[in-house]
């Protein structure tokens, strides 16, 4: 075999594509939907060398799909999924697009979650080694948040939060938090994270009795919301995939 061709499953060679996601590409190999070099193929890890085999899905050749990356303006109350079983309005409502196993084509996926009462920026591709690398643990990309709690900040509490907790087995801890600002009965946080642990902020915070009014996330490593309206996209620039790209280097 030439090691200048490598050869990879079939399901993961549609996701490096960025034709869909892998779990949708299996699905498509196993309903029959996928041929190479014209013949049927049922496995979804059958080796395939992607620069040489021709792919074709429904009978359309398929091609390298241009990369792209987007920045979303989340707003409260939309959950991060493609499909929702209880009809709720998902972020693909505000992308107008479907990532559906039958229009592979639209495909775009969140990189990373925001819960449905959280809001702010939400990243989107279809280049799933750039998002593995983005939601790698490993990376320890920082993730910053304004956040609105339902009391007052002073030192004291601030240095109990920054001091993390054990809850139901994991260990949770804010790389740093501070105040931004108060009003009369409650104060606004500024907290980043360098991990990624289910509802980690609001976790924490319940085991101090505080709840949380609001929670936007402001800014992911060097990528910032800024102004970007509530519901609306926009694509990364060229210096923030650069500064992404610095960052690992």
């Amino acid at each position: 075999m030439n090691s200048r061709h490598p050869r990879h499953g079939l399901a993961r060679v549609l996701s490096k594509l960025g034709v869909c996601s892998r779990s949708q590409a299996q699905a498509l190999v196993q309903a029959g939907r996928v041929r190479v070099n014209g013949r049927l193929v049922r496995d979804p890890e059958m080796p395939i060398d992607a620069a040489r085999d021709r792919i074709a899905v429904d009978g359309a050749a398929v091609a390298a799909r241009e990369k792209t990356y987007l920045a979303l303006n989340k707003p409260r109350g939309y959950v991060t999924t493609a499909r929702d079983e209880r009809g709720r309005e998902t972020v693909y409502d505000l992308l107008k697009l479907r990532a559906q196993a039958d229009a592979p084509a639209d495909w775009l996926a969140p990189v990373g979650r925001l819960d449905k009462a959280s809001e702010g920026l939400l990243l989107f591709t279809n280049d799933s080694a750039w998002a593995a690398r983005l939601t790698d643990p490993a990376s320890h990309l920082d993730k910053t948040y304004h956040v609105q709690i339902d009391a007052l900040a002073d030192a004291e509490l601030l240095a109990r939060l920054g001091a993390g907790i054990d809850d139901a087995g994991e260990r949770l801890v804010l790389k740093s938090v501070r105040e931004l600002r108060r009003g009369n009965k409650n104060s606004w946080l500024e907290i980043v994270l360098d991990e990624g642990r289910n509802r980690q902020i609001r976790r924490v915070l319940a085991a101090f009795g505080i709840g949380v009014l609001r929670l936007v996330r402001v800014a992911i490593g060097p990528i910032a919301l800024g102004d970007l309206a509530k519901g609306r996209t926009r694509v990364l620039t060229d210096v923030e995939m650069q500064s992404l790209a610095d960052r690992r280097s």
